[in-house]
Formats: C-alpha cells, structure tokens, sequence
C-alpha cells in the first residue's frame, strides 16, 4: 500500500495502537480479529495516503539518461518506491511454490505499478488478489457492497500497466547464485567486461535519489568504463523486495542498498545511494571500518 519500508512500519505501530485502544469495543459477533486488525490496517494505510504523493521507480520519472550525463539533482526519498527486506514480509518456509508467488507481489515493479491507483482501488486490489480475500470478505472490511468492490477491483486492473498481474512462470525473475558470485568478483574488481556479460541486452541500471537511469546494456556499459569508483568496494549479500541485494560499503561505510532482477541474467539494477538507515532494517553492520 505505502511502498516503503519505513513508511510500512509506522502503518503497523499505528494499527497496533488503534486496535489497543479501541479493544474494548470489538464485537467478535460482527468480524473475525483478522477481518477487524485488517480494517483498522487499511485504514491507517488510506490515511497516510491522503498526505501523501505517489511513489515511484525512476524509470517512470523521466527518460532514460544517455552514457556521460550527469545525475542532476537529487529527488527526496519520498519520490521513490522502498526496498524491503524479505524477512519482514515473507513468511519462513512454507510451500516453494506458495513463496514464489508471494516474492512477485513485493517485487519492485509491481508495487510501483500499484503506486498508479488510488488509494481505495489499491486497497482493494491487493485484498483481492494479493492476499485472496473473497469480495464479501473485502466488503466486510471496507464497509462497503460486494458490488463496489467488484467495480473497484475492475477499474484498477484496467488501470494497471498489461501484464502486472500475470505471473511470471515459476523461477522466472530468479538469479542463481553463482551468477551473483560472479556479478559480486566483477563488480568490486571493476572488471567491466565480466560484469556486462551477465547483463540482459535490454537491462537498466537506477540510482535512487536520482532520476536518472540507463536502458541497455551498451548503455551501461560506456557508464561504467567511464569510471572505476567502485572499485575495491565490498558487497555483503542480502534478500530485499524478493530477490537478491547487497549493502554495498565504500571504505567500510555504507554506501549504497542494490537490488537485482533477472532470469538468467541481470535485467534491472536499483541502487538505493546514501541510505545508511536501510542497512539496519536489513542486519547489515553500521561499518566495515575496525574499532580500536
């Protein structure tokens, strides 16, 4: 709903508040405590989308940049969509094929497609087909008819993007894991060779709190033989938004949170730059440096 980890954290500290406070007034005769946590839920959600602008990838911010442009100025934090850990949103074990479906609802595109809709259709849409509630369910919570949510659920999916919905065929969007030890040796020794090998010839590259990106794997490529920063830079592994990440550190200081996608090679990069405050959502250490 709210695209963001932090943002999602304060969202259930809220509900928790409300539902303790408002205790005493639950009627188990009139909703379940999930169906009444989940209302209390949503609606904390639908009020802090009232103060809020849409949150976004930067690929739906502007054109993609071309090789040699500069970044421009920085947008704030607000203006994109969060990585989230896997561990926060994601149950431990339970059915492989179950998982694989939960990890495309929090991928990163698609909950930047869900960023399109108004707040109430988004409710709605991830209810329904995110958590599978029934539309009578749904109804229940929201107040409303079985009609309404019929109709909220058929306008947001013609507004979403084709094909948000369709899942992927299973392990489609996966990397294995010796590709991303590749990717790791490549990218700290800045061997730019190496690294674009494992690049789809269509990938893109972001860096949040830019606007900028790159489309294409040429693209990428001239932008990173143009500089070596990264070079000696140390990337300790990590699960966000579904997939594979990294706390990238640079002379043991948190650097930046990178995320990939792909399947078989590497289709997307987003590169969360200067977010020290994700590494502890993550258990990622505060610094590489060593203490006297």
């Amino acid at each position: 709903m709210l695209g963001a980890a932090a943002d999602a954290e304060d969202a259930v500290q809220e509900t928790m508040l409300r539902a303790w406070r408002a205790a005493g007034r639950y009627d188990e005769r009139r909703a379940s405590l999930r169906t009444w946590l989940f209302s209390i839920a949503t609606n904390v959600c639908l009020d802090a989308l009232r103060a809020a602008g849409r949150r976004a990838l930067a690929v739906d911010l502007a054109p993609a940049a071309t090789a040699g442009a500069g970044f421009g100025a920085p947008l704030p934090e607000s203006a994109f969509v969060g990585p989230v850990p896997d561990a926060l949103v994601l149950p431990a074990g339970g059915d492989p094929a179950e998982l694989a479906v939960q990890r495309e609802t929090i991928r990163l595109a698609f909950v930047a497609a869900l960023q399109v809709l108004p707040p109430r259709q988004r409710a709605v849409l991830i209810l329904r087909e995110v958590l599978a509630w029934s539309a009578a369910e749904v109804a229940t919570l929201l107040d409303t008819t079985v009609a309404s949510v019929n109709s909220a659920l058929q306008r947001a999916r013609a507004t979403l993007p084709a094909g948000a919905l369709v899942p992927r065929p299973r392990g489609a969007g996966e990397l294995d894991q010796a590709l991303l030890d590749r990717y790791v040796q490549a990218f700290t020794s800045h061997d730019v060779e190496t690294l674009v090998s494992l690049l789809h010839e269509d990938a893109t590259m972001s860096m949040p709190p830019f606007s900028w990106w790159l489309s294409g794997r040429d693209a990428i490529a001239a932008t990173m033989r143009a500089s070596d920063a990264c070079r000696g830079d140390v990337l300790l592994q990590v699960r966000a938004n579904g997939g594979p990440a990294f706390g990238q550190y640079r002379d043991g200081r948190p650097f930046a949170l990178l995320l990939l996608t792909g399947g078989p090679l590497v289709t997307s990069s987003v590169a969360f730059l200067g977010r020290a405050d994700l590494f502890p959502l993550f258990d990622l250490p505060a610094s590489l440096v060593p203490t006297a």
